[in-house]
């Protein structure tokens, strides 16, 4: 596989990959480049939504399509705002006012564990019948104010412990390495070669 279509407009999710992937081989295009609107993520589940945007993106662009799908679940909140971390705050997306919202509803919470998790979908075509998934999770906790200034989403506020540094204060490198969506990666790259 030597290209392959992202189906996302998130520009922090293309570079994330982009440097993941260029170093075997695998061009990766967005979308938008090729003119692909964002599909509907009408599910309750990570995996339902990810698969479904996968399908859309290689139907229309005839290639193999990456889907990621992929939020923040805090344990207090009941996994909230899980899949729809993007649109926590309502539409249009703002990380800004997500995390807003997230530190108003964790207010006076004492309990602030975390963790992100993310899925990813691989079609080699639109009807593949055996769809590359692979998960990952980054435990951490919900700070009580943001801070750094790397990363997108919730990484302001999202505290490493084992570090002792937000996950906006990781330089890119160290975020490829620990991240939910690196570790999926990683799973699926595994795979890759038996696909």
């Amino acid at each position: 596989m030597q290209k392959l279509v992202l189906a996302s407009n998130n520009p922090g999710k293309l570079r994330e990959f982009q440097a993941m992937l260029a170093p075997l081989g695998i061009e990766v295009l967005t979308q938008e480049q090729l003119g692909i609107a964002e599909a509907d993520e009408p599910h309750c589940t990570f995996v339902e939504n990810a698969l479904a945007k996968a399908r859309h993106v290689s139907k229309l662009s005839g290639l193999p399509a990456l889907a990621d799908d992929s939020g923040i679940c805090v344990t207090a909140l009941g996994g909230a705002p899980g899949v729809q971390s993007a649109r926590y705050a309502g539409e249009p997306k703002s990380d800004a006012r997500n995390n807003q919202k997230l530190l108003q509803a964790m207010h006076g919470v004492a309990d602030r564990r975390a963790h992100y998790y993310c899925v990813l979908v691989l079609v080699r075509a639109a009807a593949d019948p055996q769809p590359l998934i692979a998960e990952g999770e980054w435990h951490g906790e919900i700070a009580h104010a943001e801070r750094g200034a790397g990363g997108f989403g919730y990484d302001p506020l999202f505290w490493l412990p084992q570090l002792g540094r937000m996950s906006a204060e990781l330089s890119c490198d160290e975020k490829a390495q620990l991240s939910h969506r690196a570790q999926a990666l990683q799973v699926l790259l595994q795979r890759l070669p038996h696909a």
